[in-house]
This record gives structure tokens, sequence and C-alpha cells, in this order.
């Protein structure tokens, strides 16, 4: 039996983007479902801030390129919740080899990004499909500025990125007129990810690149999630979308 709450279900949502997209969905009133491959503990902690907030709130593990583990995932939300209204595709990795090395691509691992990052997404959105039509809800991708534009980032990241901006559009049209479906694109977001991919030279890099920003700042994961909720909640009639989260910076540069 469905409950009066709405339901979310955020995958790679242990930390990051996906953790913050989590947090603001809870103060915003839905029950949610969060999802991860390995960080337990981070998921652990996230959960707490979560129940913290009240409502019922869960964590699942699974991988998004294991179509068996994403469909017992998306039981688990039907047993607890009863409904599902909102699906964040959020999980993803990227590759270690540096963005101009063409001969040092690993084609296993290009492919596991793809697994993860194009074939998880369609996977988790297809078995979501039924509930979210149900709900008349919405899908929100988080793809990335890299997907749109060249940029420091490993071929196969970008690649994978493009082709969920792709995703987005085509999916927007398969579940329509039920489901909307829309996609972020982050710029550079101060934190983790682009210290891993920027190493010793963030610092002066995120400080060129908020100086070159018209917003006079790089972007954080609290912007990423406040759009997410934007699009899910306060766009009624958009759909197909992909919104570049960048403080202008690719539109001025």
């Amino acid at each position: 039996m469905a409950q009066d709450r709405p339901a979310a279900l955020v995958t790679g949502s242990a930390s990051g983007i996906g953790r913050a997209a989590a947090l603001r969905l809870a103060r915003a009133g839905y029950d949610v479902a969060i999802n991860y491959r390995r960080s337990q503990d981070n998921a652990r902690r996230t959960l707490d801030e979560l129940s913290s907030l009240g409502g019922r709130h869960l964590a699942l593990r699974a991988d998004v390129s294991d179509d068996a583990a994403v469909a017992a995932m998306v039981a688990a939300v039907g047993d607890a919740y009863g409904r599902l209204d909102v699906l964040v595709n959020n999980a993803g990795m990227t590759s270690s080899t540096p963005p101009d090395d063409l001969d040092g691509v690993d084609l296993a691992e290009w492919d596991q990004v793809f697994a993860v990052n194009v074939r998880g997404l369609f996977q988790v959105t297809r078995a979501c499909a039924g509930p979210l039509r149900a709900a008349h809800g919405s899908v929100v991708n988080v793809a990335s500025i890299a997907g749109l534009r060249p940029g420091p980032q490993p071929l196969a990241y970008a690649a994978s990125k493009a082709a969920a901006v792709s995703l987005t559009r085509t999916l927007s049209r398969v579940l329509a007129p039920e489901v909307r479906v829309n996609a972020v694109a982050p710029g550079w977001i101060a934190g983790q990810w682009m210290q891993r991919t920027l190493g010793e030279n963030y610092d002066r890099l995120m400080e060129r690149r908020a100086t070159w920003t018209p917003m006079q700042r790089n972007v954080t994961v609290a912007d990423v999630a406040e759009t997410i909720l934007s699009l899910i909640t306060s766009n009624p009639f958009v759909t197909g979308e992909t919104v570049v989260i960048d403080g202008g910076y690719a539109a001025t540069t």
C-alpha cells in the first residue's frame, strides 16, 4: 500500500552530489532511499543524517551496472514505500587515465566506466519506469559539463557523460507523458572529485576557474542539489533538458 509521503531513489548517494541531493529531498518532505556500492560507512553516516530530518529512509547496496542487483534494489524500494515519485541517477565513476593519453586508455576500464555511467543509468531508469509512470514522477540524471564541451577530464568519463545527455533526451520521449526526464551538468565542483582529477594543481586551477566565472566562485554540491530539486518540483512542463550549473563559465568563455 502506497504511503502519503512522496518517495525518491538516489543512486550513488553515500557522498558528494548524491548525498547532497538526498538530504535536500528529505528536507523537502521526501522519504529517500539512498544507494551505494562500496562506501558502506559513508552510506551509514548519510542515512543517520537523513533520519535526523524525520521520515522513513533506507540505504540499499547495489551495483547499478548489475541488472539483477538493480531489480532487487527497486523491488526493495517498492516494498518499503509502495510508490516511487523521483529517481536521481547519480551513480558514476571516472577513469585514471590522463585526458590526453590516447595510448594509455585501458579498454577494460573504458567498459567499466560505460557500464556504470551509461548502462547503469539506463538499467535503473528502466527498472523504475513502472512506479514512476504510476506516480507521474520525475527523473534527473547527473551528467557533467565534460559531456557538453571539451575539458581536462578522462576520455571515457567525458564520452559517458555525453551519452547521459543523449539518453536524457531519448528517455524523455520514451517515458512521456507520465514521466519527465531532465539532467544537470555541473561544472568544476569544489571538493574531492576535482581534487582527484586535478591532483597537485587543484588549488591553483580552481582559483583560476573561480576568477573566470561570472559568479566569482566554483560550483558546490549544494548548488547542484538545489537545481535537482527545482527540476523535480518547480518545472512541470520541462523535459528532455540538460541544465548547466557552472555560474556562467561555459556561457562566457
